[in-house]
This record gives C-alpha cells, structure tokens and sequence, in this order.
C-alpha cells in the first residue's frame, strides 16, 4: 500500500477545542520531557562523562581534572546534563505533538513540501553537533590547553570548573548544530518567495561576512573555532543554492509538461469539433 497524505482538514472547529487540542499537544510535549529528565537525571553521570572526553582526551594522559568552586555546583551541573541530554531524547516526541496540531490546516502538496525540511532539520543538526564534538572541540580544546607554563616566573595551569565546561560544550553543540540548518532556512525562504537563487547569488560576498560574523560571535574566541564553523557553512550555502537551482529545473521542467498536455488537449478538443 503507498504511503498517502491526507488533504486539509475543512472540519469546522470551535476555537475553544483548538485550544484545548493545544493545551494537550504541550502536556504531551512536557511530560516527555519529564519522563526523559527522570532517566536522563539516573544517567548524568555517564553523559556528563561522555561530554568531558575531548577534554580529557586533550590533556596529558593522567593530568586532567575538573574542579568546582561552588559546593552546590556538582548537583546542579549533573541537573543541566539531564536537562540538556532529555530535550534531545524528547524531541521525536515534542517535534511529532507541534506536527499533529499543525498538519490538518496543511494541504497535501504543503505537507509534501515541509516533510523533507522536518527529516533534514535533525540530520542536519546532529551532523553540526557531531562535528563539534569529534572534530572541532578536541582541536580547540587542545589550543586552550596550550596556554599552560611559566608566566613571569608562575605557573599557569588549567583547572576547569564544571560549570563553566558544560557551559562551553553547550555553547559548542548548539552553535554548530543550529548554524547546519542553515539549508533549511534558505529553502523555506526560496519555497515561501522571499528570497530567490539569484538574489542570494548576487548577495554571496555579503554572505561571506555575515557567516565570518556569525562564526566570530557564537563560537569560543579562537580562530579554530570560527574557521571551523564558517568553512562548513559556506559549504551548505552553496549546496542550498545547488538545491535551488535543481528545483527550479524541475519545475520549470513540470510547467512545460503542463503546457504540452493543454495544448494536446485543445488540439484533440479542437479536431473533434471539426470531424463532426
């Protein structure tokens, strides 16, 4: 059996079951996520030590350590951990709740279109997240480190807060992640007629500063950083305009098919009019 989407909703609903249709959506949404904190909290551990391996990996073998400065600041990183790993554990379920209220005021062909970006939306970002932390976080990790020695006659030795780690490693996977959806965001744009292939063309050498701008403002302060953010994403600014122009191609290609068949059609309409 093929895989059919159904058209528009046209049943008229009150607002109030609107309403009430989102209230539980959102419920739905916030107890996957609670369910998630729950095991992801019994876990903090192992994610959180699984967050700390590029660091550890940068250090000597055996000289590594984490310090906090604050007695209550084990516990609460260990909660922004859970916090953290649970919202991507939720997410299927959250991203599958907004679906199901928004699909029936969609038409088939606008479910057909917004399908692929809702499949690329995660792929994207776990690729984005998984380049900052196979690639990009040992790297720049391993810079920072360099820094240790002699200074005017002290030693300079790093001793990384818990908190502040977390807060670094956040501010990596997500900066990477949400930067990889950058395809989604200009295909919206082209699909919604904002934008179109050849004023973004036009346009690249402002993109190029707005991307080194970007790199420069949501990564850590090192050129490793930022060259390995800005690289990838004019990458898939030119992989979306590549996407643009095939879709273009395509459509043009369906026009003209559109256009042959009503001319067939008028010519076999026109010729049964002058046989009889």
């Amino acid at each position: 059996m093929a895989f059919k989407i159904s058209d528009i909703d046209e049943t008229q609903s009150p607002l109030l079951d609107h309403l009430v249709e989102l209230r539980t959506r959102l419920l739905r949404s916030i107890a996957a996520l609670v369910v998630a904190f729950a095991i992801c909290f019994y876990f903090a551990d192992d994610i959180f030590g699984f967050l700390v391996r590029p660091l550890t990996e940068a250090f000597p073998a055996g000289q590594g350590r984490l310090v906090y400065t604050k007695l209550y600041e084990a516990f609460f990183t260990e909660i922004k951990v859970a916090l953290f790993a649970a919202f991507f554990l939720a997410f299927p379920i959250i991203a599958n709740q907004m679906w199901a209220f928004v699909a029936p005021g969609l038409y088939a062909k606008e479910k057909k279109a917004f399908l692929p970006f809702l499949i690329a939306t995660p792929i994207l970002f776990t690729m984005g997240a998984s380049l900052a932390y196979f690639v990009v976080m040992p790297m720049a990790f391993r810079w920072f480190l360099g820094f240790q020695g002699m200074s005017g006659g002290l030693k300079q030795e790093a001793l990384p807060a818990m908190g502040d780690y977390l807060s670094l490693v956040m501010q990596f996977i997500f900066a990477f992640g949400a930067s990889f959806l950058l395809p989604v965001l200009l295909m919206l744009l082209n699909r919604a007629g904002i934008v179109t292939r050849q004023q973004l063309s036009k346009a690249r050498r402002y993109v190029i500063v707005g991307i080194a701008i970007v790199a420069a403002v949501i990564t850590p302060p090192d050129i490793i950083s930022q060259l390995m953010l800005g690289i990838p994403l004019l990458g898939l600014f030119e992989i979306s305009l590549l996407l643009m122009w095939r879709g273009e191609k395509k459509a043009a290609k369906e026009q003209a098919r559109q256009a042959a068949e009503s001319t067939q059609a008028e010519a076999d309409g026109t010729g049964s009019t002058a046989s009889e």
